[in-house]
């Protein structure tokens, strides 16, 4: 084995995936723990006074995140509050058992942590809603409630920021995505390390040029306690064909990855094509740019027994709306506004 070429003192216990550079592991825990601290100092992540939340779900991407950022914000006096936030989306034998490992990090890591859940915010849990619409457009249902989930976990904490931990190849395969079904707009949005800006409540992605297999790396020779089971659900998500792709492109050219996000930066996109204007939701009050957000009009179509048209084209929406008489609607349910709960907290 060959000597560590940052130290040259110690030898070299792997080769990093994104600079081919040989380390050992004091070298490599130092200089993935620095880039991302370069990360947040450049892109003005953090304020001295801000309470951030961390998106917490037991995997080994907001596990590194959280035992980095608790590591960085001591290190380099952030001056920020730290807490951890997880969605429990309600799916037997896959986010109970990450929740727990969650509630493990609570303690080795000295967090405060909030869990809110579909069924308390919704009235539905995932093992439910796909019961009812199957294995083919769940995703659908579990990316939008948990947008929102965190967004309203985090009014309840009455925090001002919000970590997740989304990595290089997370936002590489969005760029993939974005391309393929030819949304531009959403391209010319998607490798923002931040979000929401303009909102009350911005969210950031710290490990933005930060590998996969790098953060798989530092947990393991870490030691860190992370859940690493796929749901159950996502076999087929659009996601996975993406990811298979920048994978076979990764074996190839190691650089791809950052090349991906770096073209999406430089990508310029004409003026007159942008995301409608966000408003607020008539039923929930969360941000929309139509009269209902997205999430209550999925629930429209679970709580009419017509989930199916709540996520197809507009005008099955709208005669989603329109129909009270012709659909089947549970009686056994009421209907929960996610507001109402934040609320009433």
């Amino acid at each position: 084995m060959r000597m560590c070429c940052a130290c040259q003192t110690q030898r070299a216990a792997m080769r990093r995936p994104k600079t081919g550079e040989a380390l050992c592991r004091p070298c490599f825990f130092l200089a993935f723990e620095n880039e991302v601290h370069d990360t947040i100092v450049k892109e003005k992540l953090f304020d001295p006074g801000d309470v951030v939340a961390i998106g917490a779900s037991g995997g080994k991407d907001s596990t590194v995140l959280a035992y980095v950022m608790k590591l960085l914000n001591e290190r380099h006096n952030y001056g920020i509050k730290l807490v951890l936030l997880s969605v429990d989306e309600g799916i037997s034998g896959y986010r109970d058992d990450s929740l727990e490992t969650v509630k493990r990090n609570q303690q080795q890591y000295d967090l405060p942590l909030k869990i809110v859940s579909y069924k308390e915010l919704y009235g539905w849990s995932m093992d439910e809603i796909v019961g009812v619409i199957g294995l083919k457009n769940n995703c659908t249902f579990c990316g939008v409630f948990r947008r929102q989930a965190l967004d309203r976990g985090s009014e309840m904490l009455k925090v001002n920021k919000v970590v997740t931990g989304h990595n290089a190849d997370d936002v590489a395969e969005t760029v993939l995505m974005n391309i393929l079904r030819g949304d531009i707009a959403r391209l010319k949005r998607c490798t923002a390390i931040t979000t929401g800006v303009g909102g009350n409540l911005p969210r950031s992605k710290p490990f933005k040029y930060t590998y996969e297999k790098e953060i798989v790396m530092y947990a393991y020779f870490k030691k860190l306690d992370y859940f690493s089971t796929e749901c159950t659900y996502s076999p087929n998500a659009y996601r996975g064909f993406a990811r298979t792709f920048l994978k076979d492109l990764e074996t190839i050219k190691p650089s791809s990855i950052i090349d991906i996000i770096h073209s999406g930066e430089a990508l310029h996109v004409k003026d007159d094509i942008a995301l409608p204007p966000q408003g607020k939701c008539i039923r929930c009050g969360y941000m929309t740019s139509s009269d209902l957000c997205k999430a209550c009009v999925l629930l429209e179509g679970l709580n009419k027994g017509q989930p199916k048209l709540a996520v197809g084209k507009k005008q099955h929406e709208a005669r989603l709306r329109e129909d009270n008489s012709g659909a089947t609607s549970d009686s056994s349910r009421s209907y929960v506004n996610p507001k109402h709960v934040v609320n009433t907290w």
